[in-house]
């Protein structure tokens, strides 16, 4: 994926999966789903409790990764890694609600956010500057292997590179 394309793709509406180094050395990354936010050039953003063992994870080792996928074919993925910038606390209402009116409907995303209240006090707003994007896009892949792209196509680019770069390896 071009630049453009990945942080667009990224800034699509998906579930993340966020992982984090686990510092207590005794077993594999932390990866949990996350609702999350981020704008094209700018900071990916994931809300969670201030006392949950993903945010301890988090401050501990002072970095975390996202990735997100599109399920259905011609399957793609985003897979950004960096540096905190910022926790956030207390969280910001405007912050809590833009997360909820991104992921749901906006009668539903009301309902929630009135039910889940005392999440204003309990959460806090990691920020993330990304460094490190992986990505692939399977649509050449997928379209060789259909018969409905002439022969020529490379099949799916992965890259791993670092921010700003545009470079496909």
């Amino acid at each position: 994926m071009s630049v453009g394309e990945r942080e667009r793709f990224l800034a699509g509406l998906h579930v993340g999966v966020l992982g984090v180094t686990d510092h207590r050395g005794d077993s594999a990354p932390l990866l949990v789903p996350v609702w999350y936010r981020y704008e094209p050039g700018g900071q990916v953003v994931v809300q969670t409790g201030r006392e949950t063992v993903k945010a301890a994870m988090v401050r501990a080792a002072g970095r975390f990764s996202l990735c997100v996928q599109d399920e259905n074919p011609p399957y793609r993925y985003v897979s950004v890694e960096g540096p905190v910038s910022a926790i956030d606390d207390p969280l910001e209402p405007a912050e809590r609600e833009a997360l909820a009116h991104r992921y749901l409907p906006p009668a539903e995303a009301r309902a929630y956010l009135a039910a889940t209240a005392e999440q204003l006090t309990a959460d806090v707003l990691l920020r993330m500057t990304p460094e490190r994007w992986r990505t692939a896009d399977f649509t050449a892949f997928a379209a060789e292997f259909g018969g409905t792209e002439p022969g020529g196509a490379d099949g799916a680019a992965a890259v791993a590179e670092p921010a700003g770069a545009g470079a496909h390896a």
